[in-house]
Order: C-alpha cells, then sequence, then structure tokens
C-alpha cells in the first residue's frame, strides 16, 4: 500500500535534505569506484581524471550537461504545473550541489603512490596539520586551504536555497561537518595513502559556512509551499 501522501509537507520538506545528501554520498561512491576501476586501465585516462588539472578541466567540460540536465528538470517541473522561477531555483540548486561537489570529492578521493602499502594514517590534533601547511611556501599552502574550504562550498551555498530546513548556518555546518568525517573515514577505510585529519574537517565545515553567508541574502525566494509538488 502506497502510504507517501499521508506524510506531511513539513515531513516532506524535511526528508529532503536526506535525500539530497543519500544522492550525493552516493553520486561520489560511484565516482570513486569509477576512478578506482578506470584507473588501471591506463595512463591516458589517468592524465585527466587522476590528477588536479585534469578533474578541474574535466568539471569546466562538464558545465554544458549540467545546464542541460538542469534546463530538463525545470521543464519537466514547469509542465507538472510549478511557476518558472520556483522550478528553476530548485532545479539550478540540485545540479549545482553535485557539480560543485563530486569533482572535490573525487579528487580527495583520488589514491596516492603508497595506497595499500604505506601505514594508514590518522591526525587528532586540532591545528597541527594546518600549522605545518602555513609553515611550508606559500602557493602550496594556499593551494591545499582553499582547496579544502572549496570541498564543501557549493553544498553550503546551494543547499539553503534548495532546502527550506537547512537555512540555518548551523545547519549546514553540521551537514558539511557530517561529510567530511565520512569522506576522511573513507580515505582510512580504503587505505588511500592519505592522512585522515581534523583540520581537513575543520576546513571543509568552515568553507561550507562561509559559502552560506555568501549566500543568505537569496535564501528568502520562490518555496514550494506556493506551487505544486514535483
Amino acid at each position: 500500500m502506497d502510504h507517501t501522501g499521508s506524510a506531511s509537507p513539513q515531513e516532506r520538506r524535511t526528508r529532503r535534505p536526506v535525500r539530497v545528501v543519500a544522492v550525493l554520498l552516493g553520486a561520489a561512491a560511484v565516482a570513486f569506484v569509477g576512478q578506482g576501476l578506470w584507473h588501471r586501465r591506463g595512463a591516458g585516462w589517468h592524465a585527466w581524471a587522476g590528477t588536479f588539472n585534469g578533474v578541474v578541466l574535466a568539471t569546466i567540460a562538464a558545465l554544458p550537461v549540467s545546464a542541460l540536465v538542469a534546463w530538463a528538470l525545470t521543464r519537466r517541473r514547469r509542465a507538472a504545473g510549478a511557476a518558472s522561477a520556483w522550478a528553476w531555483r530548485r532545479s539550478s540548486a540540485e545540479v549545482g550541489i553535485v557539480h560543485g561537489t563530486v569533482p572535490w570529492v573525487w579528487m580527495i578521493m583520488l589514491p596516492g603512490s603508497g595506497a595499500g602499502v604505506v601505514p594508514r594514517r590518522v591526525s587528532l590534533v586540532p591545528l597541527r596539520d594546518l600549522s605545518a601547511i602555513l609553515a611550508g611556501a606559500p602557493a602550496a599552502a594556499t593551494v591545499q586551504i582553499v582547496g579544502n574550504l572549496l570541498v564543501f562550498a557549493a553544498l553550503g551555498f546551494l543547499a539553503p536555497l534548495r532546502f527550506a530546513a537547512l537555512a540555518s548556518v548551523s545547519r549546514v555546518l553540521a551537514l558539511a561537518a557530517g561529510c567530511s568525517v565520512l569522506v576522511e573515514t573513507a580515505q582510512y577505510v580504503l587505505w588511500l595513502d592519505r592522512v585522515s585529519s581534523v583540520d581537513d574537517v575543520l576546513l571543509n565545515t568552515a568553507g561550507a559556512g562561509l559559502a552560506a553567508l555568501a549566500s543568505r541574502r537569496w535564501w528568502r525566494g520562490p518555496t514550494a509551499a506556493s506551487y505544486p509538488p514535483s
């Protein structure tokens, strides 16, 4: 028997962030498994999907595809009776969260040269790794810090626009922290020759929080309550 109609609008709004996180993590898992399998097929693939520059270029090249997906979702929702502004806001936020997060997760899940060989490493002392990074070359430190800040920035910026339940900086911080902990745990469990660090969690979370603050002025906008569900 179908009981979906019995859920209240508030319950449905509460469930939506959970669904998008599940989809996001699922997409990241598929991306990781895919890169692990394809990595064995030769250096040609690795040159564009197994390096930082390659992933950045692939992400840029995929922008038209993401735009097409957002347009298709918007058109589908408008056909179902949703207003144009709400349909576009919802669709573009969903696609943007995935497009702006999965490539960063892919990059930090790429195995190092000692994957499966060197001992697993964990750093649980806050700010120790960050201090070491800042003590190094400025260019390398900038890349490390900015990169970690951007991992969940798209999620922090767009999730409050898409989900009313996440229109809170504290909730965005909690969501980003949880996602980051999962990623760091996966690095350790999968033995990727990476350091599972609490400082990475702090930077990932801070990046999402800053992005949420940047989008705060747009949190109030077309809502699902005003239009037919889709």
